[in-house]
């Protein structure tokens, strides 16, 4: 069946590597807080001004002051910084986040990303996507792979406004574990209990599997 946002979020967590700093944006991502592996050390960022973000916390650890880009309460780790916005963004313009893990609306085989509006509907604002698919060395996609109408996300060219172009490498959905190389989505591992053919049929873009394809590991 298909995953949950939690599940999808613990499946991106096992691409996380020691000594990653990683920025975690709103949706999905910030789960990922909460499905770090044990054993390594990563120091999450949010751009609102924090390094070394913890996971969520309980109710008895809620500090209303302590909140994500999201406006959601966090935690904050054992030598965390809180520094400015202006500094943040200078710390992800300048190439020093290693990984971020991005929502979207619509990707493409191109390694194009749609994430920040719809036209027509109210939007708060960029925020920080556009730095961050110009700035981070290494770009992961949380998302659904079709709309609740059943219309794939997972396209041969975005028809949404483009957050940012050629640079989207990996994306995983609720059904599968996609990366984009030579402008094609090659399917690497499905969700527990969902067909390749299931896949096949909510992919617009062109589709390449190879052999047996593997189920995912949540």
């Amino acid at each position: 069946m298909a995953l949950t946002r939690e599940q999808i979020a613990k499946r991106i967590a096992a691409e996380l590597k020691d000594g990653y700093y990683v920025n975690l944006g709103i949706g999905i991502p910030t789960l990922v807080a909460n499905y770090v592996p044990q054993g390594i050390e990563v120091m999450l960022q949010s751009e609102n001004g924090l390094l070394g973000m913890g996971e969520f916390p309980t109710e008895d650890k809620v500090d209303p002051d302590l909140i994500n880009a999201g406006k959601q309460t966090v935690t904050a780790k054992t030598g965390a910084a809180f520094f400015s916005s202006a500094d943040s963004f200078a710390m992800i313009r300048g190439g020093h986040v290693d990984f971020t893990v991005l929502g979207a609306f619509e990707v493409d085989q191109e390694g194009n990303i749609a994430s920040w509006m719809i036209p027509g509907k109210l939007i708060k604002g960029m925020g920080g996507a556009m730095d961050l698919v110009a700035g981070a060395k290494n770009i992961i996609v949380a998302m659904q792979h079709a709309n609740k109408q059943g219309e794939s996300k997972i396209l041969k060219k975005c028809t949404l406004p483009l957050t940012g172009v050629n640079c989207i490498k990996k994306i995983v959905t609720d059904l599968a574990v996609l990366e984009i190389r030579n402008k094609k989505f090659h399917l690497l591992e499905r969700a527990p209990g969902i067909s390749v053919e299931e896949i096949k049929k909510l992919t617009d873009g062109d589709l390449v599997i190879t052999g047996d394809v593997p189920e995912m590991k949540v």
